[in-house]
């Protein structure tokens, strides 16, 4: 598949939709031959990264430009809340919490695992559960709450930490984070034509 194919996506579907077989005939025209269940993968993956918007209109889906002010909307908590959701559900908790510390260098404030998708009472399950790996932080958390300004931290509020995460956590975690890294850069040019393009890629 060309290095360029996503660039080429994007100049095909300026300013309209597509459906599958739209793309692959234009592409076609553009000197790109690729077999149509390839270019299924490969806009269904453009759309889980967010690249691409999917409407199905029966009997087609087709696709749209994701446009630049709807990227940029896409914040920390959305992402990793986005790709826990892969994982099996007793790991939600620790996962979110480890990927966030982390990401962000710090302890983990309760109000952020609202943020990520995660519930109260999960948040209370895992915490009383005996394979709870959550603790509260050693510091004061106010010490934390300092440079804060895109979340507003209640008074008082309690923040979790990971001293020492289970393997099973910290695998899942790094998953996680490959693929946010993957869906935040464009890796066009970067990836051997020779390597097969499917969903998992991208995941």
């Amino acid at each position: 598949m060309s290095d360029n194919i996503y660039l080429l996506i994007n100049e095909i579907l300026k300013g309209k939709q597509l459906s599958i077989s739209g793309v692959t005939r234009e592409l076609k025209d553009k000197g790109i031959d690729e077999h149509r269940l390839v270019m299924t993968g490969y806009l269904r993956a453009l759309k889980d990264l967010r690249k691409l918007n999917e409407v199905e209109i029966p009997p087609s889906k087709v696709y749209s430009i994701v446009e630049t002010e709807q990227t940029d909307s896409m914040d920390i908590y959305s992402l990793i809340s986005d790709h826990i959701r892969s994982i099996d559900p007793s790991l939600m908790v620790p996962v979110a919490a480890y990927v966030l510390s982390r990401t962000l260098d710090r302890p983990v404030f309760k109000e952020e695992f609202t943020k990520m998708g995660l519930s109260a009472k999960s948040l209370t399950d895992y915490l009383s559960s005996p394979e709870c790996e959550l603790h509260l932080t050693d510091k004061n958390p106010k010490e934390y709450t300092t440079g804060i300004t895109k979340i507003k931290v209640p008074v008082g509020e309690p923040a979790y930490e990971i001293k020492k995460a289970d393997p099973a956590v910290i695998k899942h975690s790094n998953c996680i984070l490959i693929r946010i890294l993957r869906s935040s850069v464009d890796l066009g040019g970067l990836i051997p034509k020779t390597k097969p393009t499917s969903l998992e890629d991208f995941r």
